[in-house]
């Protein structure tokens, strides 16, 4: 008995340095606000894990005896409170911030974002000086150094767009706020220091700081021309003689030289001109990409699956390497390995289309190699991200009106639906995307209603803690514009949950509730009697008043039609 009440009072002694600890952290409106740029851009997989560790803990607080515990009241009371709070956290799922999430993806897509976009994220991520955006280039720098290379569950992907964006917000600070966080001494000091290399970023045979890694390239090709086949540093006999950068490496280079005031050594190589885009010069290095082809054309499969991976962390770097690659001709052979029988290829392969589909030309190209059907067959029965950048891919794609057609004719939207219902939130997102661009095009409506979408959007509809409302009331809008496409969703009883959104959504949510409401009650009093009866006049003036100009229009014509109902009902 005494070893039972020891073992409850070291429980809740730990409970209390836990509330302790928890209550005295800063105050936090989304489960994001602290995180900064790594957190955001992974928002879905963290609050996921924050939901695992919200039901442990009620598990935990559920198994305690409260009653057979020598405790006051309060103490009781204090308990039983927050065994509560955690029960309903369970039960209610945070929104996402849509803005956020829109802002990182223009950030990420674009080659030429509005600088409004980083003005939001320096905002929204709390990272609002110079001093905050190099204590996160600082801590990036720490985790790699400290784990060797990229730390096991984050992607060079990830450390690639965390040091764009973290860039690209120090520009902006650095533009609209020049003097917010450098004092005058501080400036003129720059120029004198000294900073020590790190030695990871040091070439192992000239002993400078690198400018393109893993090693000086000018230093590596002159070892390898003097006829040495070994690494300089490990004198590991070498595979073979091709060099790839290291693209992770020098992004952290330029972040450390950009936090400490040094100059990045400038590359000296053949660029290429982008020919396309009308600029002069750019950061290509074209004899890298032709080495990267030649080994997706000639290599051996983990050849091949490793330069399809550099290729997608190439072509997601910038406007100018997208053009590059694609003027070298990586886009068939790339299109090639979508029907690789490795996974890990295959989502490569994707992923870097995805990546240079951002380019406006390079969208033909893409469509011309015949793409389409192989991206649709990744959708299928690829790996959780291949499917996920397969649907991402697909809406790149259809943002050319022609495409729409194709893609809808390849037989994209039954797995798009299957992701809608199945995917991981991102996956989910991913294919809503999707679906809502292309049944822009009348004859992918039908096909969306025939092949059932109707009932899995009104349950995402039902479901506010899925984070998918606004992505269903989209979609379903636009259906509601073709007549199967309104029989099918009038069939699954949507009447009262469109009156709740109208009351009480968003502005765009109620917008495209009313604007549902109006095409199903258009020509059927039947709707219309279920709508006056759940008090949807009120809710339809309010809206009429202080709406969109759309859902203004909108809620006014289903008052009209509500008027002239009630107009029959009282002749009769």
């Amino acid at each position: 008995m005494m070893a039972e009440n020891s073992r409850e009072e070291t429980v809740l002694s730990q409970l209390s340095e836990s509330v302790k600890a928890i209550t005295a952290l800063p105050e936090c409106r989304t489960v994001s606000r602290k995180m900064y740029c790594n957190l955001a851009l992974q928002v879905d997989k963290i609050a996921s894990r924050f939901e695992n560790i919200t039901k442990q803990i009620e598990a935990a607080l559920s198994q305690i005896p409260y009653n057979k515990l020598d405790i006051p009241e309060e103490v009781r009371e204090q308990i039983e409170l927050l065994h509560a709070q955690f029960k309903r956290a369970i039960s209610r799922t945070e929104s996402p911030d849509l803005q956020l999430v829109m802002d990182l993806a223009a950030a990420q897509m674009e080659d030429d974002p509005d600088p409004m976009v980083f003005r939001r994220l320096s905002e929204k991520l709390h990272l609002r000086t110079t001093t905050d955006i190099k204590r996160e280039l600082l801590a990036i720098h720490e985790m790699v150094i400290s784990c060797g290379g990229v730390p096991d569950g984050v992607s060079e992907e990830y450390i690639e767009t965390m040091s764009y964006l973290l860039r690209k917000l120090k520009d902006c600070v650095m533009t609209d706020n020049p003097d917010i966080d450098t004092p005058e001494n501080d400036k003129n000091s720059i120029k004198h220091r000294s900073p020590i290399i790190p030695d990871d970023f040091r070439c192992p045979i000239s002993l400078e700081l690198m400018k393109d890694p893993t090693y000086e390239r000018s230093c590596i090709q002159k070892w390898l021309d003097a006829g040495h086949k070994t690494c300089p540093k490990t004198q590991q006999t070498l595979l073979h003689t091709a060099l790839t950068p290291n693209y992770v490496l020098k992004s952290l280079i330029a972040l450390w030289c950009e936090s400490n005031g040094v100059e990045l050594p400038k590359t000296q190589g053949n660029n290429c001109k982008n020919r396309r885009s009308g600029t002069g010069s750019s950061d290509c290095d074209r004899a890298a990409i032709v080495s990267l082809l030649q080994k997706l054309a000639n290599g051996n499969p983990e050849q091949q699956r490793a330069a399809a991976g550099e290729l997608r962390l190439l072509a997601k770097r910038n406007a100018d390497n997208r053009v590059c690659i694609a003027e070298a001709g990586a886009i068939p052979l790339l299109v090639e390995l979508l029907a690789s029988p490795d996974l890990r290829t295959q989502e490569h392969a994707v992923t870097a289309l995805l990546n240079l589909s951002i380019n406006e030309a390079n969208k033909g190209i893409i469509v011309n190699a015949g793409a389409i059907p192989d991206i649709v067959d990744v959708l299928k029965n690829g790996s959780t991200e291949a499917r996920e950048n397969a649907a991402a891919t697909l809406f790149s794609l259809s943002v050319v009106d022609e495409n729409k057609v194709a893609i809808g004719a390849a037989g994209a939207i039954p797995p798009l639906i299957d992701l809608l219902c199945q995917g991981t939130p991102r996956g989910k997102k991913d294919a809503a995307t999707a679906i809502f661009n292309l049944s822009i095009y009348q004859g992918n409506k039908v096909r969306a209603v025939r092949a059932g979408i109707v009932p899995p959007l009104m349950r995402l509809l039902k479901d506010p803690g899925g984070g998918m409302v606004d992505e269903a009331l989209a979609i379903l809008a636009i259906l509601a514009s073709h007549q199967e496409g309104k029989l099918a969703i009038g069939q699954s009883e949507p009447i009262p949950i469109l009156v709740e959104v109208i009351r009480t959504g968003s502005p765009r949510n109620r917008e495209n509730a009313a604007a549902i409401l109006w095409s199903l009650c258009t020509g059927h009093s039947q709707y219309l009697k279920i709508a006056r009866e759940l008090g949807a006049e009120e809710a339809l003036k309010e809206l009429s008043e202080n709406g969109t100009d759309r859902a203004k229009r909108k809620a006014g014509s289903v008052l009209e039609l509500l008027q002239r109902v009630e107009e029959v009902i009282i002749i009769s």
